[in-house]
């Protein structure tokens, strides 16, 4: 059985400007994270990706079989990540391996339209998991709560690296983008501090709200894990025109006066022709009727010498 589903169609051009100022302002969505695994993966290294699943399991997809021909950072090695991206529809990435030249790798990425946008390289040091912490349980961050960040120390003004790293953490475990917040909803918070121009101590933490006497509450800090040294080995910007594309917002396009689409005949433009008035119109000697008419009045003109010199 056909469902009927009435449209609202503007009558004229102020109805329709009024129906886009009220139409649903487009918002984007809650990003996803993908988790790969490498060709080799330390004990810790698999403790840290399975935390980092945990702390987004809601938006989160984790594979675990080894991925031998991923390369983030090498010509042509992107192209299983970009696949893995297109597939669980995810545009947040992170990928662990475990080498000789680099122990505990932990590569933190970005996509654009499904292709690598900007990459991260850490290594992990100083790793403790959830598991390591004993707290009130009651105090676990629920799931889907989005948290707060502190970024502690000038080097993540002043170093490009560790600003980059900023932008990566803040963009892997922000959650949706929401207009209002209810504080009481805010259960955790990830602290980051710059301990030199290549390392970052990280620590996730649970809030305890406390009466502080005021409107406002007493917030403390209970370490629920997990933390760990990320120290910056490697990082890939963007290039400007593809962070210029991705940087644009979404928005209604803008209508191009007189002109319309047809499917049958495709693109149509209609012009405006105004009144003519013949008789202000000024001609000039160059047009060909008039030339023909001069033409054939000097024939005449010759002739008619003619024949008053050889009269007969």
């Amino acid at each position: 059985m056909s469902k009927m589903v009435a449209i609202r169609v503007p009558r004229n051009m102020r109805a329709k400007r009024e129906l886009l100022k009220h139409a649903p302002k487009l918002v984007e969505n809650g990003k996803k994270m993908l988790i790969l695994h490498g060709t080799k993966t330390s004990t810790v290294l698999k403790d840290v990706l399975a935390d980092l699943f945990h702390l987004k399991r809601d938006h989160a997809v984790k594979y675990t079989k080894k991925n031998d021909n991923i390369r983030p950072f090498e010509s042509g090695g992107e192209t299983s990540l970009e696949f893995f991206s297109l597939k669980s529809d995810c545009s947040l990435l992170v990928y662990g391996s475990h080498s000789k030249k680099r122990p505990n790798n932990l590569v933190l990425g970005r996509t654009y339209d499904h292709h690598i946008y900007d990459l991260v390289e850490v290594g992990v040091e100083n790793y403790k998991s959830i598991e390591s912490y004993a707290y009130d349980k009651k105090l676990a961050p629920k799931l889907g709560t989005k948290p707060f960040f502190a970024f502690i120390g000038e080097h993540f003004e002043s170093v490009d690296e560790l600003k980059h790293l900023k932008e990566m953490l803040l963009d892997h475990f922000k959650g949706e983008v929401v207009e209002n917040l209810n504080l009481a909803g805010v259960d955790r918070i990830f602290v980051c501090t710059a301990i030199s121009p290549t390392t970052v101590y990280m620590m996730h933490c649970a809030l305890r709200l406390k009466r502080s006497g005021t409107s406002i509450p007493r917030m403390e800090l209970v370490e629920v894990g997990p933390s760990m040294d990320l120290v910056v080995r490697r990082h890939q910007r963007p290039s400007e025109s593809l962070q210029k594309e991705a940087m644009k917002a979404p928005g209604h396009a803008k209508k191009v006066k007189n002109v319309t689409n047809n499917p049958i005949d495709g693109k149509e433009g209609r012009i405006y022709i105004p009144d003519q008035e013949v008789s202000k119109l000024t001609l000039t000697s160059d047009i060909k009727g008039l030339k023909r008419e001069r033409r054939e009045a000097k024939k005449n003109k010759e002739n008619s010498k003619k024949q008053k010199v050889n009269p007969e």
